[in-house]
């Protein structure tokens, strides 16, 4: 199937099955060079967030994803293409080879990312977001430029709870919020607590 053909059918479907409310606070689409970062419950989350964007604004966007996940057979091989998803290796981290600087390298001065910093699925049943990994940080640090997106998503695992391969149709929620930088000698602690409740305070808007 041409890969041109995919996209906008795969992002028609994640809307059908997962019928997400799109709201953007202080925020607006646009398509600077910026860090959607999420929380995250389920494998469709990068696939649901893309699809949330306008057709300009998911061009230049690329979701970061686990490729011991969607390099697993033909079909997730496939998607992962149509969404021109990074994948990360998390087998094969070594500092020398550092998923930020590949991140860095492959985003050039044209395109966004979406990012899980949390680094695993969590269970949001709570409403409770792990703790953020540092990468987040670091990639700011060396790209003072980018603006970080915080994004809060909702329902996301009952669509498609941990274990299952189908997804079950339901209304979902995706909140995208204000940017955020890194601040003039903030410590890598710090952002990483404020990064996490920007995303947090997305629950009740």
């Amino acid at each position: 199937m041409d890969l041109n053909l995919t996209a906008p059918f795969l992002a028609a479907l994640a809307k059908v099955f997962a019928g997400p409310s799109v709201r953007w606070v202080d925020c607006q689409p646009d398509t600077c060079q910026r860090v959607y970062f999420a929380n995250h419950t389920s494998h469709l989350d990068p696939i649901v967030i893309w699809a949330s964007l306008p057709p300009d604004v998911r061009k230049v966007t690329r979701p970061i994803a686990a490729k011991d996940y969607w390099s697993r057979g033909w079909f997730r091989r496939h998607l992962a293409r149509s969404l021109n998803a990074m994948l990360i290796d998390r087998d094969k981290i070594k500092v020398h080879q550092s998923p930020v600087d590949l991140m860095i390298r492959e985003i050039g001065d044209q395109y966004s990312l979406i990012v899980f910093p949390e680094g695993t699925r969590g269970h949001s049943d709570s409403g409770q977001i792990r703790e953020f990994k540092s990468g987040i940080y670091y990639l700011n640090k060396k790209r003072p430029d980018l603006e970080l997106v915080p994004v809060y998503m909702d329902n996301m695992n009952r669509i498609l709870p941990r274990g299952e391969y189908l997804p079950v149709p339901m209304l979902s929620r995706v909140v995208f919020g204000p940017p955020i930088w890194l601040e003039q000698g903030e410590t890598k602690n710090d952002f990483l607590a404020r990064a996490r409740q920007s995303v947090l305070r997305l629950r009740d808007v």
